[in-house]
């Protein structure tokens, strides 16, 4: 080969190798860039979370500390731009339906026990049920979702530090925190809870024709409860892709219960129970409002009863045969002029489904309610810690006493519940439209 030749091949060789040298730069700088915008991404999500969430008086270290410590009164506030975001958040997360720690315990068995905990913003009494969960055998058998109304980050923080079972956090989409100045939440053209309907009819605010029957106009921090249980459960059983064709046992919670370790022991023997003693039973109930506890007389006591919503909607254990039932009167549910779940339920019970509700009732709960402030009731001490303690005290004294080898039967008998009276705060018909819209079957008629 002629050295002139051999000249040139080398400089084109420089030259390939010199742009191949560049693109590689290239391909790096734009590697970067997209790697410093996705870090400035989400440098503002995390702005956002910071800014967003609730700040408690005393900030502490210890984010278990925080929690058992901090106190939520209100309704996170969010600007505009802030809103867009989390609401853009929260279609994400619930359409990932990611479920945590699945890889450690496997995958939801059919009989095993779906935990659903409803979520609002009470951060020191969940703090307390979670480590109650903890405890209690047979845990890593299930399936723990938390329902929420609102995003905060002090609450996801908690729960993202579960390692004991697997775990869903699921998020209601028509809160108040996402629509803070529209229906759901309140519209400023809504009408005052106390207007009397001829003012309002003159004035033309929103929801004017529609007060309850006691005359009063929506309020949409009590609306919001009954419509979250509603979307959560319609949601569990018939939305989400790991339980929407569970067949085994689901136990409803809220943040403000605590459960004893022999929950699902006594649950199981009470499933057990049922097929010899209660065919005809079809809620479980773990929890009772009893003001003392007696667990050397009553631990292996469980009580046959109608299902009353005041005495048996805590620790409440459902099924899919009784959920098909309950989804079925969505309208007796959705209409009724009563802003709590458990009313409506009880109106569902007493009108609609093929016969009352008949629930199997621990005597000696397993499921305790640790809440001293919340929507019905503002206490001067809303500090958990009191009523937890006392809880604690009352299981550590009658641990001998938990596990029972048996269980036996105490059939009550008791006069038919009437149907009962709504206590209003549900005339709204966009109340009854929305939550209508959450049932998934569209051959339901609930309009």
């Amino acid at each position: 080969m002629r050295p002139a030749a051999t000249s040139a091949r080398a400089k084109c060789m420089q030259y390939l190798e010199s742009e191949r040298s560049k693109e590689k730069t290239e391909t790096k700088q734009l590697q970067q860039k997209a790697l410093e915008e996705e870090i400035d991404f989400l440098k503002q999500k995390k702005m956002f979370l910071q800014t967003d969430m609730h700040q408690t008086n005393e900030k502490a270290n210890d984010l278990a500390n925080e929690a058992e410590n901090a106190i939520v009164n209100s309704v996170n506030t969010t600007t505009p731009a802030n809103l867009m975001m989390l609401s853009d958040t929260i279609e994400e997360m619930n359409s990932l339906q990611a479920v945590s720690n699945i890889e450690k315990f496997g995958p939801l068995n059919e009989n095993d026990v779906v935990i659903v905990i409803q979520v609002h913003n009470r951060a020191q009494y969940l703090y307390a049920l979670i480590e109650s969960l903890r405890q209690a055998q047979n845990i890593n058998q299930t399936l723990l979702v938390f329902s929420h109304d609102l995003f905060d980050a002090h609450i996801n923080a908690l729960i993202q530090r579960i390692d004991f079972t697997k775990v869903m956090q699921i998020f209601y989409p028509y809160s108040i925190q996402l629509h803070p100045n529209e229906f759901p939440g309140h519209d400023p053209k809504d009408c005052p809870r106390n207007m009397k309907k001829e003012e309002a009819l003159k004035k033309g605010c929103n929801n004017a024709k529609f007060p309850d029957l006691y005359g009063h106009y929506r309020e949409a921090k009590f609306t919001q409860t009954k419509h979250h249980w509603w979307w959560k459960v319609n949601h569990l059983m018939d939305g989400l892709h790991i339980t929407k064709n569970h067949i085994g046992p689901v136990l409803l919670l809220e943040e403000d219960h605590y459960v004893a370790p022999d929950f699902l022991y006594i649950l199981r023997m009470m499933e057990n129970l049922k097929i010899t003693k209660c065919p005809q039973c079809n809620i479980l109930c773990l929890g009772t409002y009893v003001k003392s506890y007696n667990y050397a007389a009553f631990t292996k006591k469980i009580e046959i009863v109608k299902w009353l919503s005041s005495k048996h909607n805590m620790g409440m254990v459902i099924n899919r045969t009784l959920w098909d039932q309950i989804k079925k009167c969505a309208k007796a549910f959705c209409s009724f002029d009563d802003y709590n779940w458990d009313w409506s339920l009880q109106h569902v019970s007493a009108t609609c489904i093929p016969a009352p509700l008949t629930a199997m009732v621990a005597i000696a709960p397993r499921v305790f309610h640790i809440g001293e402030c919340g929507v019905h009731h503002r206490g001067k001490d809303c500090s958990s810690d009191r009523v937890v303690h006392k809880v604690m005290r009352v299981l550590s004294s009658s641990s001998h006493h938990l596990f029972p080898e048996t269980l036996t039967v105490h059939q009550s008998f008791r006069k038919p519940f009437k149907a009962p009276k709504g206590n209003g705060g549900w005339g709204d018909f966009r109340d009854h439209r929305l939550c209508c819209s959450q049932v998934k079957n569209a051959s339901i008629d609930c309009s």
